[in-house]
């Protein structure tokens, strides 16, 4: 029987010099990849691993997706900070265009996204300004039920909890709030979200959207009715399939190759 798609792993090297996962997904033999993605897994900065988001990425790879789902350091194994797992997203993102580079697929060809917390690291390097790591070389995101998109919303004693969560100062969580970073040249985003999400209201997620298009770009919300939180992970839900076919419609369109 033909497999619908290859895998391997690789590594990238940290910010702290340690080596990350890279776990690898490739159209089968003798297809080629029409558009590549690199995902970031969910749990909060503490937990989860560059396996959650694997079957994800073997079904978008049986679509002609070079897909590539990354692991980075996490709050309290390695990480001081969500800026020390910003800065190992960072690095898994300049990896991945080297990788996908190697089979063809350069700069505009490719996406980064992720599920919750890895959604948010994925966009904030994607929209955030970096003065140790190159403009991260990719053309649009998918966001599975980020998180972080108006922090500034939060009320002064949920913001302060948050601050120590994550290991920033007083007073800086405003500097991780997606919405504050929406400008004209975002890239086209596509995400996808529950409508009874518990860590990100939807209402959150409509204003980040209309932000988006009031600035010109292209933003596509996907709502689930009366789904939760991690409702995208297969045997959860039935909303697996409808997830991810959505995404490879996405990316193809928006960045497949002649």
């Amino acid at each position: 029987m033909t497999r619908a798609c290859r895998e391997s792993s690789t590594s990238y090297r940290a910010a702290d010099g340690s080596e990350l996962p890279l776990l690898i997904f490739e159209p089968a033999e003798g297809t080629p990849s029409r558009a590549g993605v690199v995902l970031f897994h969910g749990g909060a900065l503490r937990e989860g691993s560059a396996d959650g988001l694997a079957p994800h990425c073997r079904k978008l790879a049986s679509r002609g997706i070079f897909s590539v789902s990354a692991g980075y350091r996490l709050l309290g194994r390695g990480a001081v900070s969500i800026d020390a797992c910003l800065a190992d997203v960072r690095r898994a993102v300049e990896q991945f265009g080297r990788v996908a580079a190697a089979r063809g697929l350069e700069t505009p060809h490719l996406a980064a996204g992720g599920s919750s917390a890895g959604a948010h690291l994925a966009m904030l390097a994607a929209m955030t300004p970096s003065t140790t790591a190159p403009e991260p070389g990719i053309a649009a995101l998918v966001a599975l039920n980020p998180a972080g998109l108006d922090l500034g919303s939060f009320e002064p004693d949920a913001q302060r909890h948050l601050e120590q969560q994550v290991g920033i100062a007083e007073g800086r969580l405003i500097d991780y709030s997606l919405i504050e970073f929406v400008r004209p040249g975002n890239p086209p985003t596509q995400i996808h979200h529950g409508t009874r999400d518990e860590v990100e209201p939807i209402g959150s997620v409509r204003q980040f959207r209309d932000a988006m298009v009031r600035s010109g770009n292209e933003c596509t919300l996907l709502e689930y009715e009366h789904a939760e939180h991690g409702f995208h992970y297969p045997g959860t839900s039935r909303h697996f399939d409808d997830v991810v076919d959505a995404t490879a419609l996405f990316l193809l369109d928006r960045l497949a190759t002649t």
